[in-house]
């Protein structure tokens, strides 16, 4: 699933390339993961412009000039690619996991953004701009992971509400710090030497602290290089990133441990796999 590096990538493409652009229609072959219905975003939306693109946790927002904004999600395996006529990135677009279009917006310019989503659990919503913030899937979340308000005093403090969690698990929790998951959870404990099933309160001040820094530091990283290209995920060129390059961990089971030489290991926890090295996360 696209994390917050690489949703991130692809709201600031977007910003680039198609705020400013005038929604003329919109068409959809998964009709059932489009909200509130198919006939009521199309009325919604065509005729409008785009304004501004933004992310709130792994939702990529456009709100648009009508006081409505479109929200997608794009789940496990969606991606979104902009395809303007005579660009020379077309030979990205040919690429298989850039085949399976779910939905796509055309815009008067004559380019077309396009939702592949082999999956199919990704959704596009049209609500009220002032809504946003209210939809049940946004109101749950807690601060994003790279948000500037989060301080490492209010990040103990959010750790001290679950002391009795395993820091595995609560890295993933969209409630409490939105935006971490399988990928970067597994790859900030490595670089914390923590291992992913201590308990909150077992960590001490100065172990809190280094789970703070090395967050914010991969996510920020990961960010500059475009984000993970591990399976499904692409930019909206149709190209990879290249964090995947960096990966410490992350679906590197029995592979030598960059840290101590030994092998990298993986178990379940909170039903999603996690990647470590027994002798160097503690």
């Amino acid at each position: 699933m696209p994390e917050l590096p690489e949703v991130q990538t692809v709201v600031s493409d977007l910003e680039k390339k198609v705020v400013g652009k005038t929604i003329v229609d919109f068409g959809s072959e998964w009709k059932r993961r489009v909200r509130p219905s198919f006939a009521g975003l199309r009325r919604g939306m065509i005729g409008k412009k785009i304004i501004g693109s933004r992310r709130i946790g792994k939702h990529i927002i456009l709100d648009l000039s009508s006081g409505y904004s479109i929200v997608i999600h794009l789940k496990m395996t969606g991606h979104l690619l902009l395809k303007r006529f005579g660009s020379s990135t077309t030979k990205f677009f040919d690429e298989r996991v850039n085949g399976y279009v779910r939905h796509w917006f055309e815009f008067g310019d004559g380019s077309r953004l396009e939702f592949s989503d082999m999956r199919k659990f990704g959704w596009v919503a049209l609500v009220k701009t002032s809504d946003v913030l209210n939809m049940k899937e946004i109101a749950s979340l807690g601060i994003d992971a790279l948000d500037v308000g989060l301080t490492f005093k209010k990040f103990n403090k959010l750790l001290e509400k679950k002391s009795k969690s395993k820091i595995g698990i609560i890295l993933l929790d969209q409630h409490w710090i939105a935006g971490v998951g399988n990928i970067y959870r597994s790859e900030i404990l490595f670089d914390a030497r923590v291992h992913p099933e201590r308990l909150v309160e077992d960590l001490n001040l100065v172990e809190r602290k280094k789970i703070y820094l090395v967050m914010r530091k991969i996510l920020r990283k990961a960010v500059r290089l475009r984000g993970t290209s591990d399976v499904d995920y692409r930019d909206t060129d149709g190209k990879k990133g290249t964090f995947q390059n960096f990966l410490n961990v992350y679906r590197r089971t029995g592979l030598k441990c960059i840290g101590c030489g030994g092998k990298v290991k993986t178990f379940k926890i909170g039903q999603r796999s996690v990647f470590y090295c027994s002798e160097c996360q503690k």
